[in-house]
């Protein structure tokens, strides 16, 4: 421990450091919050230890280079968030028939309150389906210790582990005692095990018995996990998780009498150690974020061990099903199980007559693709086209919003051009479909989609909004930046391919009306509106930034500037001239270009601004 301090730290930098202090060699992950700061740090500080990190092109690709690693013998650890499990399920599923040699953690980051997501679901039922334990901590410094035993716990029984992590335990802050990093643990060579390894049926029958048996010596070894029971009370309080810290909270702070047990694997459960708290309790209350998955298993494991004690949760609606657990819906569950009063309603708060102003999520300063949607916006308009707009996942999602609807569904990463594919043939071709996708979500899932067009005959306007980076979780680099998509779409047939700068409005508006004649003629038409996140920009050409001002005496008032492009820097005087915000301009021109009165002007050296940032 001298080689040890204590630091402030993110639970998910926590997480990735006890993965180094654990000797993990390979890493790798596709970005999505709340999980996107583990391979960050792993980028950051592994590669001088000698781990290898990777941002993947989709979790199924990541998820196979961390499994494939320890089938070699390697440590490894997979990321993602709660949905991008689901891209992985596939080899998921097989690595508990196969096992592992070297220790192996998936990752996957849950996000109750659907803060940054398009659902919310419970990965631990992720376990339960697949016969592979599920860890679950409670803090930053929990969080290291745990991702530790669990590679340790992977590798001592071949088989890959779980660690689900929620938005309060990735994105908070404490104190966490960090040590040196081990030294990585790769394979010496991979040794060939078709048996195992090859999934044919013959081996996979085999293998499900295998499995089970594994499953069994599973089962029985959670019981020794690090969980923690507080002796205090004949109230009986389980946790799992984030979950713990709340009924911590709750038996210091505000007076609940209670003993209080954490299980660190909501699956398995430690049957042991659970029917040894329960037979000291008269009633029992389980606390856990997400569904009632530790409830559920509690009543089935009590039920067969005949024993008969009250057990309330979220199936007898005590606790929020819906969001995240706050420590007034605790206590407020707490109480009414426990037939005392809340001490939290006798709080007197302050109410103040102030309602802050609303401020709907907008495009950032100067996005490139905010043009874009202006742009087809006013084609589709001027042809008279009513198209139906399919969206995907991305900050292009705002394309939703005021003044341009034009995201009309949306439901998952690279559903886009398939949904719309259905929505062409569901129409028996009446409709005129424009999947909008970006760059990241393109190589992620949509290039499969894309072949399907083709290869179905499906004519579709199909617009790639590419901005060089993965710009919604950060600007994490992504293989637009070395694979041409517009070679990609050329080599799987596509009839029409065009390249525009969002920038050039007159070009763009040009080339989506001349794409949308050839969409109606039955091809497949592919435009990429290219050019690099303004944010990533103006933090790499910092000092050649250039800005626009209004010409106060040129402005007629139209709003055609701050009505039509919803750039946040233009807002409009009381007298609806427009203004521009010279702290939040960043020079992309457009509203210059549309401003019918030449009202807009440069301010700096806006040619060469352009062209710099037109090399991103």
């Amino acid at each position: 421990m001298s080689n040890c301090i204590i630091r402030l730290m993110l639970g998910n930098h926590a997480i990735a450091h006890g993965a180094m202090e654990a000797g993990i060699a390979v890493a790798a992950g596709y970005p999505g919050t709340p999980s996107s700061e583990i391979i960050e740090y792993l980028l950051d500080n592994g590669r001088e230890f000698g781990v290898y990190a990777e941002w993947s092109s989709n979790e199924k690709v990541a998820y196979e280079v961390a499994y494939g690693a320890a089938l070699a013998g390697a440590r490894s650890i997979v990321t993602m968030k709660h949905v991008g499990l689901n891209v992985a399920m596939d080899p998921l599923m097989s690595s508990a028939y196969t096992g592992v040699k070297g220790g192996f953690v998936i990752i996957t980051a849950d996000d109750p309150g659907m803060w940054s997501s398009q659902n919310e679901q419970d990965n631990r039922w992720v376990g339960l389906h697949a016969y592979i334990p599920v860890f679950e901590p409670y803090d930053p410094q929990n969080a290291k210790d745990l991702v530790k035993l669990a590679l340790e716990f992977s590798e001592r029984h071949g088989h890959p582990v779980m660690m689900r992590t929620v938005t309060r335990v990735s994105h908070v802050r404490g104190p966490v005692t960090v040590c040196s990093p081990e030294k990585p643990r790769y394979s010496e060579g991979y040794v060939k095990e078709p048996r195992r390894h090859a999934l044919v049926p013959a081996n996979a029958r085999t293998l499900k018995g295998e499995l089970l048996r594994r499953w069994s010596t599973i089962e029985e070894d959670v019981e020794d996990a690090p969980h923690v029971y507080i002796d205090g009370n004949k109230n009986l309080i389980i946790t799992s998780g984030v979950a713990f810290t709340y009924a911590l909270e709750a038996v210091k702070n505000y007076g609940v009498k209670a003993s209080i047990l954490n299980v660190v694997t909501p699956v398995p459960l430690p049957r042991k150690v659970i029917t040894d708290a329960v037979t000291r309790a008269d009633k029992v209350i389980v606390i856990e974020e997400g569904d009632p998955v530790l409830e559920q298993q509690l009543k089935a494991l009590l039920y067969d061990e005949d024993i008969r004690v009250p057990i309330m949760g979220k199936m007898e609606n005590l606790f929020n099903r819906v969001g995240e657990l706050t420590i007034n819906s605790v206590m407020d569950g707490l109480t009414k199980a426990l037939g005392i009063v809340n001490p939290l309603t006798s709080i007197k708060t302050i109410s103040i007559d102030y309602s802050p102003p609303q401020r709907p999520p907008v495009f950032c300063p100067g996005c490139p693709h905010a043009a874009s949607f202006y742009e087809l916006k006013v084609s589709t308009a001027r042809s008279g086209a009513r198209p139906v707009f399919s969206g995907d996942i991305g900050c292009y999602s705002l394309g939703i919003n005021n003044p341009f609807n034009e995201q009309d569904l949306l439901t998952n990463m690279g559903s886009s051009l398939g949904l719309g594919m259905g929505i062409y043939h569901g129409t028996n071709g009446k409709t005129l479909v424009i999947p909008i996708i970006g760059d990241s979500t393109f190589f992620h899932t949509g290039l499969p989609a894309l072949v399907n067009a083709v290869y179905n005959k499906t004519p579709m306007l199909i617009l790639i909004l590419d901005n060089r980076v993965t710009a919604m979780t950060g600007g994490q680099p992504n293989p637009t930046s070395m694979i041409s998509i517009e070679n990609i779409a050329k080599a799987v047939g596509v009839d029409y391919v065009r390249t525009i700068d969002p920038f050039d409005t007159k070009k763009a508006q040009d080339t989506i009306t001349e794409a949308m004649s050839v969409v109606k003629g039955g091809g497949v038409a592919v435009i990429i509106m290219r050019r690099g996140c303004a944010l990533e920009a103006t933090r790499l050409n910092r000092g050649h930034v250039a800005r626009y001002y209004v010409d106060a005496n040129a402005c007629r008032a139209c709003g055609i500037c701050y009505n039509l492009i919803a750039c946040p820097a233009i807002v409009p005087l009381e007298n609806r001239k427009a203004w521009i915000d010279p702290n939040m301009c960043v020079g992309c021109s457009v509203c210059a270009q549309v401003c019918p009165y030449n009202a807009i002007k440069p301010e700096g050296n806006v040619k060469e601004w352009l062209g710099k940032w037109a090399e991103m």
